[in-house]
């Protein structure tokens, strides 16, 4: 004798929204094999036996141009005693205008290294903020949070990740959301930021020391958007590591003449190291 179904079947699981990669084969190689390569490289070069830290700042230009300074920053993560679960990714907008900072709706990531599941948890809760806004449109199409995925993937393999990219903001807003998702020792911070744009070999060079000095010192009012991209993003995570009493170090200081350009405009790329 057949039984009748009384439970009601499932609905079917709506299928996970995935922000695809926008600037691979431009900023850094789409094929998987020669991606994970390069890092690998970029990575060999750099110094290994510094020690974990707690937030990184980081270039976000073209692999052949930055890449060497990002593994500068990233190299010291395989130091780490305990995983690193989340990276709060922070960068600003370079393709869309908006107010705030903006948070994604996707599920995950993708690189050709594969997916980066996004911290769903984590992202709810910092949207909370009056400053923090849904806004995929500002994620499309933006290589400065995009470029630090592969260095994460090949650095920590599994990890989820919190993404906002900062529109017009205040480094109090972004240092407000900095601490809303701070952690401890599970949760890394990435500020990604170049430092000064088409300047001269030598007066880069002058104006990029006087950055890193400024990163140094935790003083944020001494960074200007002549100095960094990035510089809400920075000056918010000066802010806050002033307050934690924390350190910054600098990791590398670089330009494009340094690395794969001419020298008669040149771009400025530093990695940083605060905890």
């Amino acid at each position: 004798m057949n039984t009748l179904r009384t439970t009601p079947l499932k609905e079917p699981a709506a299928a996970p929204v995935i922000r695809p990669p926008a600037v691979a084969g431009m900023f850094y190689p789409d094929d998987p094999s020669m991606l994970r390569a390069q890092v690998e490289e970029y990575l060999a070069q750099a110094r290994t036996d510094e020690p974990p830290t707690k937030a990184l700042i980081a270039p976000h230009a073209g692999y052949i141009y930055s890449g060497p300074i990002a593994a500068s920053a990233y190299a010291r993560l395989r130091n780490a005693k305990r995983p690193i679960e989340r990276v709060v990714l922070i960068g600003p907008a370079h393709r869309v205008g908006f107010y705030g900072l903006a948070a994604s709706s996707a599920d995950y990531f993708q690189t050709p290294l594969g997916t980066v599941p996004l911290d769903r948890e984590a992202i709810e809760r910092v949207v909370d903020l009056p400053e923090v806004l849904y806004y995929d449109a500002a994620h499309a199409q933006e290589h400065s949070l995009e470029v630090h995925l592969p260095f994460l993937q090949v650095v920590l393999g599994t990890f989820k990740l919190v993404p906002l990219v900062v529109g017009s903001a205040s480094p109090e807003e972004v240092a407000a959301a900095l601490e809303c998702l701070w952690g401890g020792d599970e949760t890394l911070i990435v500020v990604s930021s170049d430092l000064s744009h088409y300047l001269d070999y030598a007066s880069a060079q002058a104006i990029d020391a006087q950055t890193s000095r400024a990163i140094e010192g935790l003083a944020p009012e001494r960074i200007r958007h002549e100095n960094a991209c990035g510089y809400v993003g920075v000056r918010g995570l000066l802010r806050l590591a002033k307050r934690k009493g924390l350190h910054a170090r600098t990791l590398d200081l670089r330009n494009s003449g340094d690395t794969a350009g001419p020298r008669e405009q040149v771009v400025g790329y530093g990695a940083y190291a605060i905890g």
